[in-house]
């Protein structure tokens, strides 16, 4: 006879199933590993990627000595780290280099924008004698406000791809929280630096001057529940710097350079994405819906893969 071996196999069937969803429920409360505290990409450059002994990214060296990213440390950090770090530089360069912020704001809608950013560097006459490197290379560091992250792989293929935001971009690289999955609460800040090359003494002319523009993709986290149902997150100007080679009786050395900022030329309004959240005073009965419809779905699929064993067993059996 075959019916215990039809028995057999129904009652495999059903154990099977049982693991199945046991699996899956165990796989959706499994928290998410944390990621690396870098992730980085960029195309070959002939430009010396080296800072004053700085490694090619002034964030790596920051996070090796810190693990956040407060005004206050992060300031303490380029007065003492990154003023006057080359020995060909002179005293006055920082100051004969000035850097303006004239037009800043957030593109598109929703959780997914760009942030765009117009960045014009003043030069004074007497600093144009030290640079004379065929380019220079322009450095911004981004720190984004909690909630905000940037796609490490969206930014490597934009890389790749080219286009107009992206021509003159040679480096660019994420630190700090680079887990894409964390929501809001459970997250922290994380800063990108981009690298591009720049050539002030061919594009300045009599003007002295240079204006580049970089375009950024964002994306915002699970905010939090509050009782508007809108949170809203700040930017701040970012971190500017140029890398220079320094030229003194036929010595070069490639110095980094803090611009004393502007304010006159930068804009004063401050950047604020207005993103979208739960009202917290709906939390109780969209729990409860999600539930039942979890529950009731979950229960469907189970009498349906029994009742089609049911079935298929009934069936092998008048077959036999």
């Amino acid at each position: 006879m075959e019916t215990p071996k039809h028995f057999k196999c129904y009652t495999r069937q059903k154990v099977g199933i049982l693991l199945i969803f046991s699996v899956g429920f165990g796989l959706f409360f499994q928290s998410s590993s944390s990621s690396s505290e870098e992730t980085r990409y960029g195309s070959s450059s002939n430009f010396n990627n080296s800072h004053c002994g700085f490694r090619k990214y002034i964030m790596k060296s920051y996070f090796e000595k810190y693990d956040s990213l407060l005004e206050p440390i992060f300031q303490n950090f380029v007065v003492d780290e990154l003023f006057n770090t080359c020995k060909l530089q002179p005293d006055n360069l920082n100051h004969l280099v000035r850097v303006s912020v004239p037009w800043r704001h957030l593109i598109g809608e929703g959780s997914h924008r760009h942030i765009s950013t117009t960045i014009r560097f003043h030069m004074q006459s007497d600093s144009m004698s030290w640079l004379r490197a065929p380019f220079c290379k322009a450095i911004i560091i981004e720190r984004l406000p909690t909630g905000v992250f940037a796609d490490p792989f969206e930014l490597q293929h934009l890389l790749k791809r080219g286009g107009s935001a992206f021509n003159l971009f040679t480096d660019v690289a994420v630190f700090g929280d680079t887990n894409l999955e964390l929501p809001s609460v459970l997250s922290n800040q994380s800063a990108v630096e981009i690298h591009m090359n720049v050539a002030p003494i061919s594009l300045l002319g009599h003007k002295n001057e240079l204006e580049i523009s970089a375009d950024l993709p964002l994306h915002v986290r699970y905010p939090p529940l509050n009782d508007s149902g809108y949170s809203e997150v700040e930017f701040g100007e970012p971190e500017i710097f140029l890398s220079c080679s320094i030229e003194e009786n036929g010595d070069h050395e490639s110095c980094l350079l803090v611009p004393t900022k502007d304010r006159t030329g930068s804009r004063t309004d401050d950047v604020v994405w207005r993103i979208p959240s739960g009202i917290r005073a709906h939390a109780g009965i969209v729990s409860v819906v999600t539930f039942l419809a979890a529950s009731i779905s979950t229960l469907l699929i189970v009498l349906s893969s029994f009742f089609y064993s049911d079935n298929k067993l009934g069936n092998n059996l008048k077959e036999s």
